[in-house]
């Protein structure tokens, strides 16, 4: 779930909870509007067991001044909280803590897709932001599109906002490239491949600068754990990272399991997403502290 500026640790979840997750919707409607009607189902079903909300976004409060913060107006900033939050963070946790090394990028890739860079286990960076719809293309979001194009659609009166909304949330990305959201199918040679593998390995690049180096390299989540031929054409375009794949190891892969060729300076890990670890430790330590 999106916590945004008000949550940034776990909570015990009772009205005010669930109001501020609520107010939170619109930046991220994919993921906090189907979270409250199960938080709702759930307290109402075991309505006096203490139900904890583990937010997303926690994971990259690290993110330092400079790489959270984008050039608009101040007021924009100061008031109106406009800065990059950042996704996935418990899946990016759970993936650094099982690879070591002190300079990390991880590629959760599923139906959402952000790319993410960990020093010494603190995110540094990430290619999601104010919503989750920034960064790389994912199954049916767009990822990162120039705001003036948008702009244009909107002055131009091609679109109303709630039609760019639904078409950016929910008519982009692979599905608008290949008319499937399921990118675990996706065909060597095709348009949204490459579309694809070349917006990752730019975002691995530009993590890889956040990071000064590149120890290892993650692929994580449905498609990361489950495409060989995604991790594939990702990492072909990295070998001037020190990134070497090892076809035979890559196509037989399953989660957890090096990847990388012999000789390869970077290491390359495929490991299975656990998120719900990761939400059950902290639920835990908050009930019990």
């Amino acid at each position: 779930m999106h916590g945004g500026p008000l949550f940034r640790e776990p909570v015990v979840i009772d009205a005010a909870v669930e109001e501020g997750i609520h107010e939170l919707e619109a930046i991220a409607p994919l993921h906090n509007a189907p979270a409250l009607r199960a938080i709702r189902e759930a307290r109402s079903a075991q309505p006096h067991v203490p139900h904890v909300a583990v937010f997303d976004t926690a994971f990259h409060a690290t993110i330092p001044e400079e790489a959270r913060t984008y050039a608009v107006p101040l007021r924009w900033r100061d008031e109106w909280g406009i800065r990059r939050y950042g996704f996935h963070g418990l899946s990016v946790q759970w993936a650094a803590e099982q690879v070591s090394g002190p300079r990390l990028v991880v590629c959760h890739l599923g139906g959402g897709c952000s790319v993410t860079a960990v020093r010494d286990g603190r995110s540094v960076a990430t290619t999601m932001g104010f919503t989750p719809l920034e960064g790389v293309p994912m199954a049916t979001r767009s990822g990162s599109v120039d705001p003036g194009a948008l702009l244009h659609l909107l002055r131009s009166g091609l679109l109303t906002l709630d039609e760019l909304d639904d078409a950016l949330e929910h008519q982009s990305g692979l599905l608008a490239l290949t008319g499937t959201d399921n990118a675990r199918r996706l065909e060597a040679g095709t348009l949204a491949l490459a579309v694809l593998a070349h917006r990752v390995a730019e975002a691995v690049a530009a993590m890889a600068t956040a990071c000064a180096g590149l120890d290892a390299l993650v692929f994580t989540a449905g498609i990361g754990e489950g495409s060989a031929l995604v991790r594939a054409e990702v990492c072909s375009r990295l070998p001037f990272l020190g990134v070497e794949l090892d076809p035979e190891r890559n196509d037989r892969a399953e989660p957890d399991a090096d990847v990388q060729a012999p000789g390869s300076s970077v290491r390359v890990v495929v490991i299975r997403a656990r998120e719900e670890i990761v939400a059950a430790r902290a639920a835990r330590s908050l009930l019990c502290s």
